[in-house]
């Protein structure tokens, strides 16, 4: 056989229809090539790659595209694709076998850039194989056989299809987004786009506009009307992470969205209605924020519908080997490491370590581990982990030694970052909040110690 031709692995829109021309240029300056197929090929539309997805645009109410849709799909049984209809429009797919669904996606007009873009992607990076795709396991992933971890898959899978909303809670690392995009996949808006939203990491002049969008003119610099990631996730699911520090004015937009299912872009006065899914997640204690003023109580009740509440990685130590494995394993599968197990000396390292980043921090000195190691065992020192305090010598109690091992992980780091706080964060894998917030718990200083 000879040589594939150019441009074989590149994302291709094969498009039953007419695009808009601003729906071109969004989708050419995002990479993807355009193929537009008139309704009259009926399925006879070549596939070349595996990066093709098949675009319906059903906003004509034309029923030859729909017959098009069915006709290319029993041709390439396997080929993702997407239906945009008009916002008036009832949906029906295409009669097909069931395991045609996982690859199917529906936006309704009026269709916007940036949610085409990101739902094109997401078809695709789901069809890949894993070996082809960007990440082929889940970043933290959510894994262990414990009663911990099964309390909280089992609490997954009944609030998944139940459409309320969900309250997640659980220190830094402990894999909150993960449990949240479960959430999502499990339910019947897998179809449409997960916004997943760091409520810390806002500018808080802008997180207005950036959840709830903005007019054109709204303020100084808005020259063109903003899309929040609200109306980008229509039909689909909001996780907002970290909302404790949302401020007042942007709860009281999100109680309205909760309560009424509507929304107001800054600059207007006109009401948008919207069916989206608001899940939240928070490490700070909710409750004590209400008592304190700088949570609405209100907000609270209306996100605590449902409560999934992330186990700390150590309430679960039976689950730390084999995280450890996992991590190792699928960093082997990206990367070259000689290292493909553990020594029983850096297990016993691991099992002692009291994980103040908790799953998160585990992954990211498994994954630093193996570039480090020499041999084909990843050892103590490759973990830059301390072994256990020598017998006589423990402490009083096992809260002292968390406490201690915890500040500890947090000066050296600091220390190796120059006191720069945001690579400590970096480094540590959590935010800049929560650096501020464990050095004074621990009244460590803020710049470097002579």
């Amino acid at each position: 056989m000879g040589a594939s031709p150019a441009g074989e692995s590149e994302r291709c829109v094969v498009w039953l229809g007419e695009p808009t021309g601003q729906e071109r240029d969004s989708l050419a300056a995002a990479g993807w090539t355009i193929r537009v197929a008139a309704a009259g090929e009926h399925g006879d539309v070549g596939i070349r790659s595996r990066g093709t997805v098949v675009v319906a645009d059903l906003r004509s109410h034309d029923p030859a595209r729909m017959q098009a849709l069915s006709l290319l799909l029993a041709r390439h049984p396997q080929l993702p694709w997407l239906a945009v209809t008009a916002a008036d429009t009832p949906w029906r797919a295409p009669q097909m076998d069931g395991t045609r669904q996982a690859s199917a996606g529906v936006l309704r007009a009026p269709l916007n850039e940036r949610q085409l873009v990101a739902t094109l992607a997401r078809l695709v990076d789901d069809h890949q194989p894993p070996e082809a795709r960007q990440f082929a396991f889940d970043p933290i992933g959510l894994i262990g056989h414990s009663p911990e971890v099964n309390a909280a898959l089992s609490a997954i899978r009944k609030y998944a299809p139940v459409d309320l909303p969900v309250l997640i809670t659980g220190e830094t690392g402990t894999g909150k987004e993960v449990a949240a995009r479960m959430l999502h996949r499990l339910s019947a808006r897998h179809s449409y786009l997960f916004e997943a939203i760091n409520c810390g990491a806002l500018t808080p002049n802008l997180v207005q506009s950036e959840l709830f969008g903005h007019e054109r003119g709204a303020f100084t610099g808005a020259n063109v009307r903003r899309i929040g990631h609200f109306e980008l996730a229509a039909g689909g699911t909001v996780f907002l992470d970290e909302v404790a520090d949302l401020p007042p004015e942007a709860q009281t937009s999100l109680l309205r969205l909760l309560q009424e299912g509507t929304l107001e872009r800054v600059g207007s006065s006109q009401s948008i209605k919207l069916d989206v899914r608001v899940l939240a997640a928070t490490h700070v204690d909710l409750e004590q924020a209400v008592a304190q003023g700088r949570f609405r109580e209100d907000l609270y009740y209306r996100l605590n519908v449902l409560h999934l509440r992330m186990p700390a990685l150590r309430e679960h130590r039976g689950d730390i080997e084999p995280l450890a494995q996992h991590f190792l394993d699928a960093f082997r599968d990206r990367n070259n490491s000689r290292a493909s197990t553990f020594s029983r000396a850096a297990l016993e390292a691991l099992q002692e370590h009291t994980w103040p980043g908790n799953v998160r921090e585990l992954r990211n000195r498994v994954q630093r581990a193996a570039v480090v190691a020499e041999g084909l065992r990843i050892d103590v020192a490759d973990l830059e982990l301390r072994i256990a305090l020598p017998a006589g010598k423990a402490p009083a109690t096992l809260d002292s030694v968390r406490v201690t091992a915890e500040r500890d992980t947090l000066m050296t780091c600091l220390r190796e970052s120059h006191f720069n706080v945001s690579e400590c964060a970096r480094r540590l894998n959590v935010s800049r909040v929560t650096v501020y917030r464990l050095c004074k718990k621990h009244l460590l200083p803020m710049k470097s110690m002579h």
